[in-house]
């Protein structure tokens, strides 16, 4: 039986024709053959995988180079906490925002704070976001922080406060969600918890779902709304670790085991915790603010963000999930991009429409 999508695109795109012409074996009859196992693993021939026919010229150049870049040891090596492949991206943004930095101590812990050149736009003065850098709880900082808040600075007009919390392999879990904590907890004295959004990208948007469940346990209220960017409340895994990765980061990934066991940080977090994933704990999803999760087809996180999203419905929050077609994990990094101007774009518009003023 035809479905019925197919049938209402049969005048678009010729879906029975297509249907017709595969079953009598014209068009597989050439193809090499999938084998699928007793157990349902499927095992593939080689295949060329070209770029995504929806990616705008200069996104098709940037995965391009990603892909190439990913094959070279030597562009992953961080200076000063700055992946070299990604110091173009921040020398962009150094460019095109005009943002200020300034570092203090909020809570104890060591924070930078990013605000607009011209200043904080009128509709913002009460507003803050809290941002949460990536980096696989293991580095990237300043790197990440700085791509992640100065393009959202610039373009909301809205002061960020990028947390220098603690990482692996010295700390451990639940180090950085304590970190979190003593900054909301600072920035609560100054600011409505309904003005306040966190967010971040891979370990930040991990650490974000985490640092949710930990102000619940820990008697601090919800801010106004989070973001959950290129990650999940619960680790990695999925199709992504086989489909996305490779294509996204132009290697197999490491081990088919759950993203947060290959991270030294949680090396004593027990299994199941729901403040290492609250994904196990409906009962704390269920309290979560409304969330925007951001991902990518080639992100070998976009399994774990769409189980998040499903998760986080049915606990009754509002969400919201955006997929770039053919992009990979922390695309948006380079903001020089038309696709990554459009997820900050995202991004500015939900925090503007959840945050009170």
């Amino acid at each position: 039986m035809l479905g019925m999508g197919c049938i209402e695109r049969i005048a678009q795109v010729g879906c029975l024709g297509l249907l017709v012409a595969l079953g009598s074996g014209s068009a597989w009859a050439q193809a090499p053959k999938v084998q699928v196992m007793a157990d349902g693993t499927v095992q593939m021939p080689a295949e060329a995988v070209p770029l995504s026919s929806n990616l705008s010229a200069a996104a098709k150049a940037y995965v391009t180079e990603h892909l190439q870049q990913m094959q070279q040891p030597e562009l992953l090596k961080q200076d000063a906490g700055v992946p070299r492949f990604m110091k173009p991206y921040l020398a962009w943004d150094q460019q095109h925002f005009a943002v200020d930095r300034h570092e203090e101590e909020m809570g104890g812990v060591h924070v930078f704070v990013y605000t607009p050149r011209g200043g904080v736009a009128a509709g913002n003065q009460d507003r803050v976001l809290i941002n949460l850098h990536g980096g696989g709880f293991s580095g990237c900082w300043p790197g990440c922080a700085e791509l992640e808040s100065i393009p959202l600075a610039s373009m909301m007009g809205v002061k960020v406060v990028s947390v220098d919390y603690r990482e692996g392999p010295k700390d451990v879990f639940p180090a950085a969600s304590q970190d979190v904590a003593a900054v909301y907890g600072a920035l609560l004295k100054q600011h409505a918890p309904a003005a306040i959004g966190i967010y971040g990208c891979s370990a930040g948007g991990m650490l974000t779902a985490m640092s949710l469940a930990w102000f619940q346990t820990h008697g601090l209220p919800m801010p106004g709304a989070d973001g959950i960017f290129c990650a999940s409340a619960g680790g990695f895994g999925g199709d992504a670790q086989y489909i996305a990765f490779p294509l996204g980061e132009a290697r197999r990934p490491p081990t088919a085991t759950p993203g947060q066991q290959r991270l030294g940080y949680f090396r004593t977090a027990k299994p199941g915790d729901p403040m290492a994933g609250p994904i196990h704990a409906p009962e704390l999803l269920a309290k979560f603010p409304p969330t925007l999760l951001i991902t990518g087809t080639r992100d070998f996180a976009m399994s774990g963000a769409i189980e998040t999203e499903l998760a986080l419905h049915k606990a009754g929050v509002e969400t919201e999930l955006h997929v770039w077609d053919g992009l990979f994990h922390g695309f948006f990094y380079n903001a020089a991009v038309p696709e990554s101007k459009d997820a900050f774009q995202v991004m500015a518009d939900f925090f503007n429409r959840h945050l009170s003023r």
